[in-house]
């Protein structure tokens, strides 16, 4: 049985970190600037959309980050309630710039949001030099005041420019990218290590246009944390999922967790330790124009350094010593 702590204020926090949370706020700022220029006080709305206007390519030329906003003390707060920490197997040189697979997705991504987005588990410190950038759907970056938050935490759009502009303007920028996608997400339940891989290249293609490292990361816990509700190809259910997932770029999972008395149901997640596990780089080759051949070979060396990680850390970090990796 997970463990018991104390939620505190963890199920409002868990809103600054959900992406139904932006959708929401979509529809509340927008119309709520629409209605403010018709009032005494139109000069606000108007002045941020002319400040929208000028600022509208940042986010895809390496955005704006705050280290005021990165050291946040609400991201402590989550940190403490699994506990989540970030785990360095080799340095990064800040000579280099970095493609970063992030795995797996699950529901709401905790590790990789708690360890590269903040500086609660300290990366700054681990990982002297390098500036991280963990890349989500580009349309969030459209929704007023939600665009300027997600900056703030050194968070980029996925979008080809951006990854392209992080990667070729100086060196130890590190650019993480969730290489299973909003798909993972429906793989996201406990005791489940299976990552959408097999067929997701275009990373692997990015890093070699650039000479950037191959960095994978495997994160200990993250399809723990919540109990997911599954429904059948054929059910209405999973239709309206797949429907939503075309119209917004991710799934409404159906998912539940902890309430906040013992043994009932709600949203907050269970306290139990998600541990992100950064490996060693795989050098990559610089090359304008890579053939299918040489990503294909990269692709590969790549699954097996992933592999050889998990396998490395399975059985000190939750898994048992018989659990497989698998790629689908």
């Amino acid at each position: 049985m997970p463990c018991f702590k104390q939620p505190k204020h963890f199920q409002s926090l868990i809103l600054l970190h959900w992406p139904l949370s932006y959708l929401a706020l979509f529809w509340i700022v927008q119309p709520l600037f629409i209605y403010l220029l018709f009032t005494s006080l139109w000069l606000l709305p108007a002045l941020y959309f002319a400040w929208l206007f000028l600022d509208w390519k940042t986010p895809e030329q390496g955005g704006r980050r705050s280290t005021w906003v990165r050291n946040w003390y609400v991201w402590t707060q989550i940190r403490d309630y699994f506990p989540i920490t970030i785990l360095k197997t080799k340095d990064l040189s800040p000579e280099h710039n970095y493609l970063m697979g992030v795995h797996p997705h699950g529901l709401l991504t905790f590790g990789a949001f708690c360890n590269f987005c903040t500086e609660a588990t300290g990366f700054s410190k681990i990982f002297p030099g390098i500036t991280p950038h963990l890349a989500t759907l580009s349309w969030f970056f459209k929704i007023p005041l939600i665009r300027d938050y997600l900056m703030a935490k050194g968070v980029c759009s996925v979008s080809q420019p951006a990854i392209d502009y992080l990667l070729s303007h100086g060196t130890g920028n590190l650019v993480g990218i969730v290489v299973g996608g909003v798909g993972e997400a429906l793989q996201s339940v406990p005791n489940a290590t299976t990552l959408i891989l097999q067929k997701r290249k275009g990373f692997v293609r990015t890093a070699l246009q650039h000479g950037a490292h191959l960095v994978p990361t495997f994160t200990f816990g993250e399809t723990e944390v919540y109990e997911q509700v599954l429904f059948e190809k054929d059910s209405w259910m999973y239709k309206f999922q797949s429907c939503f997932r075309r119209l917004f770029g991710f799934y409404c999972c159906v998912f539940y967790g902890r309430g906040f008395s013992r043994g009932s149901a709600g949203l907050l997640p269970y306290a139990l330790p998600i541990t992100t596990v950064v490996g060693e780089p795989l050098p990559v080759p610089k090359i304008e124009k890579p053939s299918q051949e040489m990503v294909d070979k990269y692709h590969t060396l790549y699954m097996e350094a992933l592999h050889k990680l998990f396998d490395q850390h399975k059985t000190l970090l939750g898994c048992s010593k018989t659990q497989k990796l698998l790629f689908l």
